[in-house]
């Protein structure tokens, strides 16, 4: 059977900041993969470099952020080669992003049906009025009660959970080959952020867009992602389909976050932290970045970065834990 290339291939990706108080290294070599029609959650703490990681893959890292190397190949072509007219015409197109605050994202001065439909204007060259026509049937299709009188409104007019639903619209308008979900709905109460969940299902289900979901919440990971990555401190530290990662974590800060959650195992009262703190990326321990933090901690894991151990095809992990317990 023949191997087909991934939709998207970040590969090594080191992304800094450079501050008068010194260099973040907000993503030390950064490596993952998405195939089409495929759900990958990216999951970590605050901080861990989640977004910065979405902003590379965009091409949106703004200044005095630098991608220092690595690559990034998008239906295999090297994101990082084109100029910023040829990424333009890939932001919104092949690759859409539905934001964290819609607020912040929707420009309050224009209608909620010319932003929706923009992207068809720019991309498509669709004329205005069959543009707007379409962002009608997108905002139906989004579940928004009387369409195209909520064409008419500017996003205050709306709710909250409407306007992240006007995101995905146009998000969604062009039938992008990859969308990126960067927390969408962290800012939402818990019965709205449901019905954002399945509406996203279904819509990927649909359409076979695939999808990268960027979250915290390894409870909306286990909902919604096929496979995961899971990042602390600039690092994937591991990788693996979602059962697997449920069922047999390998990483000791995976295990941790897993025993944070509360189940049937771990109730409130029992429920596990992590001690210690994230650490600062301008000034990062040096080896394994977990290892202030790791019970498991061994000498080599203090001076010497893990290589990734590829346990089977679907479970890799960066440990040396792990490398020592497979020998």
């Amino acid at each position: 059977m023949e191997k087909v290339d991934p939709l998207l291939s970040v590969k090594d990706l080191k992304t800094q900041f450079f501050t008068y108080g010194g260099v973040v290294q907000a993503l030390d070599e950064v490596s993952f993969e998405i195939h089409s029609g495929e759900v990958f959650g990216l999951v970590g703490e605050s901080g861990c470099g989640k977004s910065v990681t979405v902003s590379s893959i965009l091409g949106l890292v703004q200044k005095p952020g630098r991608i220092v190397s690595g690559r990034i190949d998008f239906k295999s072509e090297n994101l990082l080669e084109k100029s910023e007219r040829q990424m333009n015409d890939v932001r919104g197109s092949s690759i859409s992003i539905i934001f964290q605050d819609p607020t912040s994202s929707l420009n309050p001065l224009f209608k909620i049906g010319y932003q929706v439909a923009e992207p068809l204007i720019y991309h498509q060259y669709k004329k205005n009025k069959e543009a707007q026509s379409r962002a009608v049937e997108l905002l139906k299709r989004m579940g928004i009660p009387d369409p195209a009188k909520k064409a008419k409104c500017y996003p205050f007019e709306l709710s909250g959970g409407m306007r992240q639903r006007v995101m995905i619209a146009m998000a969604l308008a062009c039938q992008p080959d990859l969308l990126i979900a960067d927390e969408p709905t962290t800012n939402l109460d818990v019965t709205i952020e449901r019905q954002i969940l399945s509406l996203v299902r279904e819509l990927q289900a649909e359409t076979g867009t695939s999808l990268l979901w960027i979250t915290h919440d390894l409870a909306i990971i286990a909902e919604m992602c096929d496979r995961v990555g899971v990042m602390y401190a600039g690092n994937i530290v591991e990788v693996a389909d979602v059962k697997t990662l449920f069922r047999d974590p390998r990483h000791p800060y995976t295990v941790k976050l897993l025993k944070a959650i509360p189940s049937e195992e771990h109730s409130v009262d029992v429920l596990d932290e992590i001690p210690g703190a994230v650490p600062q990326l301008i000034s990062p321990p040096p080896g394994c970045r977990f290892h202030p933090r790791c019970e498991h901690a061994m000498e080599i894991c203090k001076v010497q970065k893990p290589a990734v151990n590829q346990l089977n095809s679907d479970h890799s992990v960066a440990c040396h834990l792990a490398a020592e317990e497979g020998r």
